[in-house]
Parts: C-alpha cells; structure tokens; sequence
C-alpha cells in the first residue's frame, strides 16, 4: 500500500457524470494514464466552486481498480473502498494565503489557481500534502479531547490505534489510520451523531454527559462485515438498547422510515419506548443525510425472516 504519490479527484454538484464518489469516479479518456498511476493508492475528493461548492476537500478513498465505461469507450470508472469522509472540508487555500497543493504553492500569480486547474480534474498530489490534507480533514477525530466522546480512549482501544493517533503525521500512518476500524468507527460516530443530534432515532431520548459523550450510539444500517460504507446516509443514532434489537434485526423501518417491530421477539415493556404506528423515526434536519432506501431494504430484508 502507497506508491510515491497520491491524487485529486475533483467532483461537482451538477457533474454530467455518472460518479457515485463512495463508490466509483467516472471520467473521461484524456485522464486515464493518471487515474492507473493513481490505482492501488489513496485519492482525495476537492470539491470545485461549480454549483455551490466549498473549494475544499471533503473526504479519501482508496482507488482499487480502472473499469472501462461499457456504455461509452471514450470515458473510464475509478472503483473506490474505503471512503472516508472528513469531519470539516479543508479549504485548498488556507487563511494565510497557503495551497494545500504543491503545484498551485509553485504558481508565480496565486491569483492565476482556477486558470490552472482547467483541465486537472484527475491530477497526482505529494504525499506530504496529502498527509497535512488528511489531518486536517480528521482533525476534530484525531483531536485528544475528543477521545471520550468518540469512543478512542485507552480502555476502549488497541496499542496499534493508540500508536496512530499518537503519530499519525506520518505517511504510513496516515495510510493504516485510514482504514482502521476503530478510528473510522469514531469518525463515523462524529457524523452520524452530528447529523441526528445526539438523539436516538427510535425513542428519542437524547442524554448527554458532563463530557459530551452522548449516550446515543451510531449504528450502520448495512453492516460493515457485509460491505455497507461508513457514510451518514448508512446510518442512524439509537440508544444502546435500540441498537442491540436494531443489529439483531428485531426492529427495522419501511420505505417511509416507520419503524417495524418484530412483536413476537421484542419484550412489551419496551414497545411504550418506540413511536406509534405510522410515525416517521426522529431524521436529520437535511433530507441528504437521510438514510439511503437501498440501505434500509438490506436490512429490512433479514428483518422479513424474523
């Protein structure tokens, strides 16, 4: 894992492509000798200005394989794994002026970067950049006053997680910090618990400590071991006891986000805990943090044998 150099995708809201960036980058031929350099290492997605967007970079993945487009010869997928969203966009350009890229921190005219991004949508990054990008990016995950809340303190981690998060400036680092599991378990907590509040999604109970951990716990909804991505839409916040029935698949939710109850399975006392039927489970304020219908269908399905 990691070659000399590391890359940028650049993706935007009204992109005619056919990208699904936790999954795959589409693009067109005139980049395809970059995108297999970049093959079997870590990209960066950037966000442009097209559309609204931030000008930052917002999350890694890791490029698996080039596929050619079985609809159109003249344009390629980048299959990715390991998504990974940052906890805050980092900007390309930081409050003194800096570019978080080599190339653009080289230009004679600062004034001259979007010129010079013409036509670099799939471009190769230094790993130093792309190890300063990275932090960033999980700054508020890595932050040691966080560890608590996010579940990364001593008794609950390994010494090889304690050795990243205590060195994770390095490339190698930065590289094994990306698919850890109990680093992506906190960054994935950060988001899902952000989106929803700190509030379980079935009983709306929302308990916080004098720390700020959150009593609220986040759940994927495609599990991990089956291959479900650490993203909010594969999420939901529920109390510890919500979750232990939620990941036995003794409750689940429909296509309207109604919670299902296994009845015969799920002890009456707690059913006075969950929403009346019919009623929509507590959601994000954002109808794009929702959970994804192709998600919950998944786990709906092993619900149905029950």
């Amino acid at each position: 894992m990691g070659g000399t150099v590391k890359g940028v995708f650049e993706i935007s809201g009204n992109s005619r492509y056919d990208d699904a960036i936790t999954e795959r980058y589409h693009f067109p031929s005139n980049y395809l000798s970059i995108a297999r350099e970049l093959t079997s290492d870590w990209i960066v997605y950037r966000e442009t200005r097209v559309a609204g967007g931030r000008m930052a970079y917002i999350a890694a993945a890791f490029v698996e394989r080039i596929d050619a487009d079985p609809r159109d010869p003249s344009h390629f997928y980048a299959r990715v794994r390991d998504y990974l969203e940052f906890d805050q966009p980092v900007p390309y350009r930081d409050g003194s002026g800096r570019f978080a890229e080599q190339f653009l921190r080289e230009m004679a005219r600062p004034g001259d970067a979007g010129r010079n991004l013409r036509g670099k949508s799939v471009r190769v990054l230094k790993n130093e950049d792309f190890v300063a990008i990275v932090n960033a990016g999980l700054a508020e995950t890595l932050d040691p006053d966080n560890r608590v809340r996010l579940e990364l303190d001593a008794p609950r981690i390994d010494p090889e997680t304690n050795l990243l998060l205590e060195d994770h400036f390095a490339e190698r680092c930065v590289e094994q910090m990306l698919v850890n599991r109990k680093i992506r378990d906190a960054n994935f907590r950060n988001h899902v618990l952000d989106a929803y509040e700190n509030t379980c999604a079935v009983t709306g109970l929302r308990i916080v400590n004098g720390g700020g951990k959150a009593e609220a716990q986040a759940a994927h909804i495609w599990s991990v071991a089956d291959g479900g991505p650490d993203i909010v839409q594969n999420g939901v916040a529920l109390s510890a006891t919500a979750h232990w029935l939620f990941d036995r698949h003794l409750i689940t939710f429909d296509d309207n986000l109604c919670l299902l109850v296994s009845h015969n399975k799920v002890p009456s006392e707690l059913l006075q805990l969950f929403p009346p039927a019919g009623q929509q489970i507590r959601l994000p304020r954002y109808r794009g943090l929702h959970p994804r219908p192709d998600f919950v269908a998944r786990h709906r399905e092993r619900f149905a044998g029950v």
